[in-house]
């Protein structure tokens, strides 16, 4: 049996790899999340139907629903926290920002989740400590030996609303686009 479907799910703790393989003929249907297997059903009548699973250490609520297509042919969908992977991927962009970065010959991947304000290095929530300044706030963390904040600041303008900047070594980091 083969893998029929294959998504790159994007989250504050990392990126999971989400596979699917379908029996088309037996129903078999098992997933992975990045190359652990988290469900096995063996011949599964009848063959459309949906399986749900977490993923990440959110624990975020994952549903492939397999739809009958045209001819004998099949079709996967892939829905994350009740939202279809797209409208989840376009709502994701819009309250999180994502950083990476190499610091002491180790890769860094920041991610600052907005509704929160919480802050996660690596696949781990990080402690952190909220500052009032002049033109807005700092959330202050480390990196390693490294002191870091992220900077939440006005833009002045309505539909841009806040800017978000990573300061690293008092050195600003490029947002990382998804």
């Amino acid at each position: 049996m083969k893998v029929a479907a294959i998504w790159d799910v994007i989250l504050s703790d990392g990126v999971h790899k989400i596979e699917f393989e379908h029996g088309t003929t037996s129903g078999k249907r098992v997933v992975y999340v990045d190359g652990k297997e988290v469900i096995r059903k063996e011949w599964m009548f009848p063959l459309v139907g949906k399986e749900t699973f977490c993923v990440g250490a959110a624990k975020n609520k994952a549903t492939i629903r397999i739809l009958s297509g045209k001819g004998c042919g099949f079709s996967y969908t892939l829905e994350i926290d009740g939202k279809s992977f797209r409208k989840f991927v376009e709502n994701r962009s819009k309250t999180t920002h994502t950083w990476v970065l190499h610091l002491d010959h180790k890769d860094f991947r920041i991610v600052l989740e907005k509704p929160t304000m919480d802050v996660w290095c690596n696949g781990k929530m990080v402690e952190t400590a909220g500052k009032f300044v002049d033109d807005g706030t700092e959330t202050h963390f480390n990196v390693g030996d490294h002191g870091c904040y992220i900077k939440a600041m006005s833009s002045g303008k309505k539909r841009e609303g806040i800017i978000h900047t990573l300061i690293v070594d008092n050195r600003e980091i490029l947002e990382l686009t998804q």
